[in-house]
């Protein structure tokens, strides 16, 4: 009997590095991209599970569920600290150069 590849093996690889690039896009982006992979993934493993011998590339998915829930947790703690950002310092301040730089000198 000849392998097949796995659906969507390359995709969840892809879309895991793709999640962890892109973690510095307040968050947002990464995190679409890493809870797709996340759940390709998923289903993925579970087609793969119910007859190991007929499929190949199962590297690739194992590969890009890792990267994808790092890219997640990166994309979370960046998401976190973009909030925390704009409620400490407010929308405004971030967007003046000037008047960040101020308050960064007031607290050091």
């Amino acid at each position: 009997m000849e392998q097949q590849k796995l659906p969507n093996s390359t995709l969840i690889l892809v879309f895991g590095i793709i999640s962890i690039v892109t973690c510095c896009c307040y968050g947002v982006l990464g995190l679409i991209f890493g809870i797709i992979a996340l759940v390709l993934a998923n289903k993925a493993t579970k087609l793969y599970m119910e007859n190991p011998e007929m499929y190949e590339g199962f590297k690739n998915v194992k590969t890009g569920k890792i990267l994808a829930i790092i890219g997640i947790v990166l994309n979370v703690l960046f998401l976190a600290y973009i909030i925390w950002a704009v409620s400490y310092f407010g929308w405004e301040t971030l967007q003046d150069p000037e008047r960040m730089q101020e308050l960064l000198e007031q607290y050091q």
